[in-house]
């Protein structure tokens, strides 16, 4: 039943009586009975009940009921951005309810296949952001424009997708990282290096006064690939030869005490990696938004890119019986970058199935006599991320060695 026309005049009085009565008991409501309730209500107080009526839609088609059943949270949440709809433009909760309720609709969308129509339920998102910014509902002109940024990037329009993007905000350190780390990705893989350098050292600078150590030994040698890809070399190995310093510092008996629980920080930033090694996505066949964090990337493309993986292991395992060691490099660090993001998030657990891939990525290069500085810079972080600071300082050292100084002998090639 479609519950989102106008029907007040079909409304009695003694329904909505017994709405309020429910809504104000002190006994907890069954979810529809309390969704049946906003309804009414909606239909004889819009600017009171609308907005609580899209959020318990969105409330009930997300529960236990009918959080597996896509056709069924497809049409609540549908109703959800219907309703969302007839709230007053100027209602001060207006562009914070319909922004939400074409995240929710879109998110539907997209499990269902329907890509496309999810991709024009962000553009919509992003322009409600922008109208209730002219309106004074929102505080920032790109409210609203991040879930459009990630499908934008996960179907290679990289450009679009960084300009979409506000400048990080000091103010909320732990968003500053994620934000600023999904900026610079999106303008370096729009080609837009300088651009790139620019934004990502004012998270480095703000690292380094922060003290956050672990952080800033990542950051530094994400920073010395942005340069090496930029043909600034020599400004790259100063970033290596600061993050050898600094991992010597800290696998030394004066270093301080040891950081923990920054694995998802370093795991986004050596995904980058992948982007030298994976095809660019396109509406067809998105890839990930590589610099965003998993918990953003669109459902049907982190679906298909971690079910690969098996597929993956399979090419790795047949480019080595055949011998063929340098596709067998690419393919391994494929499988080990999909492997780390799969694991992101479980902190205590992720060092013994990564170990062995490092290791044998690190094998793999030398036998190739190819991509080792990349292999051992590689495993350096993750140790780091580990807490085997020891070993970690003992492979990065291996790295800036060679290249201390060397101009001509980047990390990795451009991206």
């Amino acid at each position: 039943m479609n519950h989102s026309g106008n029907i007040g005049q079909n409304i009695d009085q003694d329904a909505v009586l017994r709405a309020r009565t429910m809504l104000l008991g002190s006994d907890r409501l069954d979810p529809a009975e309390e969704l049946e309730a906003y309804r009414i209500l909606a239909e004889v107080s819009p600017a009171a009940y609308l907005p609580k009526l899209v959020g318990a839609l969105l409330s009930y088609g997300s529960g236990a009921s009918y959080g597996h059943d896509r056709e069924r949270k497809l049409a609540l949440r549908a109703e959800a951005l219907d309703t969302a709809r007839r709230i007053d433009v100027d209602h001060p909760r207006r562009t914070e309810v319909f922004a939400e309720a074409l995240e929710y609709y879109g998110l539907a969308l997209i499990q269902s296949g329907r890509r496309a129509e999810g991709r024009a339920a962000y553009e919509e998102m992003a322009a409600v952001g922008r109208d209730g910014f002219e309106r004074g509902q929102v505080k920032h002109p790109a409210y609203g424009s991040g879930r459009l940024a990630v499908v934008l990037a996960e179907e290679g329009r990289h450009g679009e997708a960084a300009d979409l993007l506000p400048q990080g905000d000091r103010t909320h350190r732990d968003f500053f990282f994620w934000s600023v780390v999904e900026k610079a990705a999106e303008l370096e893989a729009a080609g837009r290096r300088e651009e790139a350098v620019e934004v990502f050292t004012d998270l480095v600078d703000d690292t380094r006064e922060d003290r956050r150590w672990n952080l800033l030994v990542w950051e530094l040698v994400h920073r010395s690939r942005m340069l090496d890809a930029a043909g600034r070399h020599g400004e790259a190995g100063a970033d290596r030869r600061e993050a050898l310093s600094v991992l010597t510092w800290l696998a030394g008996p004066d270093a301080p005490e040891r950081q923990s629980g920054l694995h998802s920080w370093w795991s986004v930033l050596y995904g980058l990696s992948a982007r030298a090694v994976e095809p660019d996505g396109s509406p067809d066949a998105p890839m990930p938004a590589f610099g965003n964090s998993l918990l953003h990337w669109s459902w049907d493309m982190r679906t298909a890119y971690f079910d690969g993986i098996p597929a993956l292991e399979a090419e790795t395992a047949r480019l080595s019986a055949a011998g063929r060691l340098t596709e067998l490099v690419t393919a391994h660090h494929r499988l080990t970058v999909r492997s780390t993001l799969m694991w992101t998030g479980r902190t205590h657990l992720f060092e013994e199935p990564l170990r062995p891939l490092f290791d044998e990525e690190v094998a793999l290069a030398r036998r190739a006599a190819e991509g080792l500085p990349r292999a051992l810079t590689d495993r350096a972080t993750f140790l780091l991320a580990a807490g085997r600071y020891e070993e970690a300082r003992a492979d990065f050292a291996e790295v800036v060695g060679p290249l201390d100084g060397a101009e001509r002998t980047p990390i990795v090639t451009a991206t």
